[in-house]
Parts: structure tokens; sequence; C-alpha cells
């Protein structure tokens, strides 16, 4: 999982709000901002820390501008696994710029607060640097009121300074998130008290880095040193310290050899004391001959865990063609890989904040994979593109209702290889980032061995969003989220004596979620925004027994300066 900031506005229980609109000003660094919408809790950290980057490949003739959308999805050969049950993740929209700081604050039901202060330095030739600071909190949730409140603080510091064509780095993003364990049987006489539930994460995570500057360079590379940590209520701890390099040199016009790695050394203490070294590296040879570019390769990787029957040591091919069919607006692709994912409590605890305690992890081997697809821009301003990848997965995780407490969540793994057939496809009109209208979804068939199901992850997931800016001075927008129903497991008490409990598979909800936001400046330098989220008010479970807010709104003030 990666190093990417996750700046987000005020999510009530599904969403962040992409409210942050008219925060990025011209005085200040704009940076990339992203909303990660997470059903029934909202991660607000600063970018979720990872010891890798995705590795791109570039393609072999240009395309048209990005659109300011992007959707997490697994790409080869040389990328990790990102998880089908992380949801969709949305770039936000931004109006005519203005200034480099704000501060935003909001109130809404359920007892919600929010607020945030983005502090940069003006544009800069020399160094950027700056603080966001955010806060998200509700007393009462859809379960007993208090008893399903959440609270998440986070603190991000970075700089960057430039001395000729190199370019050095630092990033601090400390931050805290309370939770409870909601979903407990409510069919009983004496419910728990908030403190007897409560689970709280502690994150901090550094990293400095350098990179060159200089685009025409025949070398380039970007090399990070970072550490993370992480703990929570139940005095686990993890650390984490990783570097991650990323480098290409040019051979000549139409050639580059590159070397990408990773390594990491983790240490996990709970009731166990566990350390997991990681390496991996992928180096390529890249070419590109008229219309076609290839890069032939490999990624070598050793885990140091030990969980289930997989290989510690892994080595798979990084294989990529890409033929230019239109330039500019066709281009095929196709690729053999695979890759050890390095997971984490810290990144794990983002995707789901009910894990039980003593949870034992594992580093997800991916490959071989195969996979092909298309990138094209039929028209101006439209893009459509589409994947299938065909993948074998050993130690990939999966989220199960825990036998000792049906409120918290193992980690569950199929002894066996898990086949995994993944079907993405996106169209995106972006009209002159006045009004954007997009579709995308993923099908994720998996072919389980020994579990009964592959629990929590669902099948289908997909995502109809649009923006309306109307002159600079109304910015209307709308996401219609759908996921199709998974699997978790519940126990109910046993027709036969002297067994404790019988384990029932049961599916969770199918989840449909409309959420509608408006930002409005009524002057130069404020403005004002309203958000509903969850406007069909369906209290669906994403995760057994744990339903969600119904329809939440959120309503706030933001000052630029």
């Amino acid at each position: 999982m990666k190093h990417k900031l996750l700046a987000a506005a005020a999510l009530l229980t599904t969403t962040v709000p992409a409210t942050d609109a008219w925060a990025q000003k011209t005085r200040g660094k704009i940076e990339d901002a992203e909303i990660e919408i997470v059903k029934e809790r909202v991660n607000e950290l600063p970018e979720a820390t990872r010891n890798f980057e995705k590795v791109k490949m570039e393609a072999p003739a240009k395309t048209g501008e990005a659109v300011g959308y992007t959707y997490p999805d697994f790409r080869l050969p040389a990328d990790k696994l990102n998880p089908s049950v992380r949801v969709l993740t949305i770039r936000q929209e931004e109006l005519a710029p203005l200034t480099g700081n704000y501060l935003k604050a909001a109130l809404g039901n359920y007892g919600t607060a929010y607020g945030r202060a983005y502090l940069h330095n003006t544009r800069s030739e020399t160094a950027s640097y700056g603080l966001d600071f955010q806060h998200l909190s509700s007393s009462r949730g859809p379960v007993d009121k208090k008893n399903s409140s959440q609270a998440q603080t986070s603190l991000g510091l970075n700089g960057e300074t430039y001395s000729g064509p190199v370019a050095l780095g630092a990033k601090i993003d400390l931050g805290r998130e309370r939770y409870n364990f909601y979903g407990y049987n409510r069919n009983v006489a004496d419910l728990p008290t908030q403190d007897s539930i409560k689970q709280v994460f502690k994150r901090a995570a550094i990293k400095v880095y350098a990179r060159n500057r200089a685009q025409d360079a025949a070398f380039q590379y970007d090399l990070g040193l970072g550490f993370n940590y992480w703990s929570d209520y139940y005095q686990a701890r993890e650390s984490n310290v990783y570097a991650t390099l990323r480098s290409g040199y040019r051979l000549g016009e139409t050639s580059r050899v590159s070397i990408n790695g990773d390594v990491s050394f983790l240490s996990h203490k709970d009731s166990l004391t566990v350390s997991r070294p990681f390496v991996q590296v992928t180096p390529a040879y890249e070419v590109t001959l008229n219309r076609l570019a290839l890069s032939v390769g490999a990624t070598l990787g050793y885990t140091g865990d030990t969980i289930g029957k997989a290989r510690q040591f892994n080595a798979y091919p990084a294989v990529r063609v890409a033929y230019t069919v239109t330039e500019d607006k066709f281009v095929a692709f196709a690729g053999l890989g695979g890759a050890i994912q390095r997971v984490t409590m810290y990144d794990l605890t983002t995707e789901n904040p009910w894990l039980a305690p003593n949870v034992r992890v594992a580093d997800t081997r991916r490959g071989p994979t195969l996979y092909f697809g298309f990138n094209a821009t039929p028209a101006r301003a439209l893009q459509v593109n589409a994947r299938v990848t065909l993948s074998n997965d050993r130690n990939l995780y999966f989220y199960n209702n825990s036998r000792r407490d049906s409120s918290k969540f193992d980690l569950v793994y199929d002894p066996k290889a898990t086949q995994l057939i993944n079907v993405h496809g996106e169209i995106i009109y972006n009209a002159a980032e006045q009004f954007r209208l997009g579709f995308k979804a993923d099908y994720n068939g998996y072919n389980v061995k020994t579990l009964a199901e592959a629990f929590h992850r669902p099948a289908f997931q997909s995502v109809l969003f649009g923006t309306y800016n109307l002159y600079d001075k109304l910015l209307l927008g709308a996401e219609l989220y759908t996921y199709s129903s998974s699997y978790g497991t519940g126990y109910r008490r046993p027709t036969t004596v002297g067994v404790p409990f019988e384990a029932v598979v049961r599916p969770t909800d199918t989840v449909i979620d409309l959420n509608l936001r408006g930002d409005y400046r009524i002057m130069e330098n404020l403005s004002i925004f309203a958000l509903g989220n969850n406007l069909i008010g369906k209290k669906y479970e994403r995760f057994l027994n744990y339903p969600v807010k119904g329809i939440n709104v959120l309503a706030g003030v933001t000052y630029d300066f």
C-alpha cells in the first residue's frame, strides 16, 4: 500500500466529502488530494503510508490529458496488490484557485463536527512547506447512539527544497482514530458500555526522499527512506523501517533500463513478537520501436512471514507489450507479471477498523498474472479504458467474523492458491473542467478452495459520478456507489449438545449509496458548503453486523486567505 496523501474533506459515515474544492490555491503549492470513501468509517489520515510505489510504464504514444479522477486498481507487472475490498476513490474537483491557505468548519447530524486547517507557503522556486490538520467526529452513530460514535484526528507536515536538479523533501504524518465495536448482539438485556468496546489507533509516519528534477537527465531516480509506527488499544505495536527506489537510465533515444526496489524490516508485538523482513527488486529493459513498446524483466522478492505453505522467495516475469493502434487515440497492451504485496496492520486497519486482537498478518504473493486491455480517447474530452487480469494468489487475506467474538474480524487465508479474474472498465467525459461525468466498475471473481466464501470481498463494485462548475461560483457534485453482496459468518446456538456455537455463512447487504454536495462562493474569500451522504437512507451492512448511518448531512463554511 502506497505513500500517498489522503487529504480529504468532511465525510460523515460513508464518505469524506469533496468540498475542499476551493482549497488548493495559486499562492500555495498545489498538491493532488484524494477522497477515500469508506463505508461507515472515515480514515482522514494524510497519505496512507506504504512501503512501495506503483510502477507505471509510459505508453508508446502520447495520451490525452488525464481527467481529475483516479480509481484504485491493480496494475502489473511490477505493481502490488490493491485489494478489491478497498472502496472507490475520487480525486476532488477544484474551482478557480485564489489563495494558498484556508480554514474549514462544519456541523451535521449524528453530533458531527468537522474542522480543517490547511496552511502552506506561497509558491516558491526554492522551497515548499506546509501543515494540514483535520478533525472529524460523530458523538452518535447508527447503533445505540454513543456506542457507535467515532473520531479521527490527523496532522501532516511536509517540506521540500530545490537545489539545482535535486529535490530533497520530508513528510511527517500523525494520526489518532477512535472507533467502537458496535457489531455486538443487541438482543440481550445488558448492552455493553462505550469504554468496554472501544478501539483506538495511533499512527506516525516519517519519510525523507530525494529525486532529480531534470527531466532530460539520462539517469532518473526517486529514493525514499521511512519509518511507520502503529499501535492499538490492546497494546499491539508495529514498527516498520523501509526504503524505496524507483530509477531508470536512458541508453538511447528509444531504450532504457530500470531498477525498482523495496526493502522493509517490520516488527510486530502483541501476544507474540514477530519480525517480518521483506525485499523485492524489479530490473527491466525497455525499448520503443515505432508504435511498439516492449519491457522485459523479472520481479524477485523475499518475505520473512511463514504463515501457510506459501514460498518465502518468489520470482515472477515482468513482461509488458503495448502497441499504438492510432496515435493519441488507441493503445492496446498485454503483459505477464507478478509481485509480493507488503501487508501491514498500519494499512489493514484503514480498510477494516474492527479487526480482532492478535490476528496474524502475511504478505500476499500474486503471480503469475496475465493481463490485457486498452486505453482509448475516441473523442476530445472522452476517455475509455478496459482491462482484464487473471492472477494466482497465495496468502490473499479475507475478513471473517471471529468465532470468539462475532463483532470482531479475523484475517483468514485459503491454504491453497486463490484464482482471481478481474474485469475493469471506465468511461470518463471531462469538458474543460466545467462538467465531468464518468462511470467505473470492477468485477472480481474469486475461486477459493477451502474457504466457504470469499469473505467480505464483493464481486462487483461501481461508481457513477459527475460534477458541474457554474462560473467558478457554484460547484455541484454527485456520486452513486454500488457494491454487490459479499459474505460473513454468524454464530448461533447449535442443536447438537456439547457444541458451543454453530457457524452460519450469511450474506451482507447489497450497497446502493447516493451522495450529493454543493459549494457556493458568497465572497472572494468566503464560501459555504453542504453535503448529503447516503441519501437513499438504507442502513446497509458493508461489514456483517455493522450497519452504517442513514441519511446524514453536513453544512459549513470555508475561509480562504
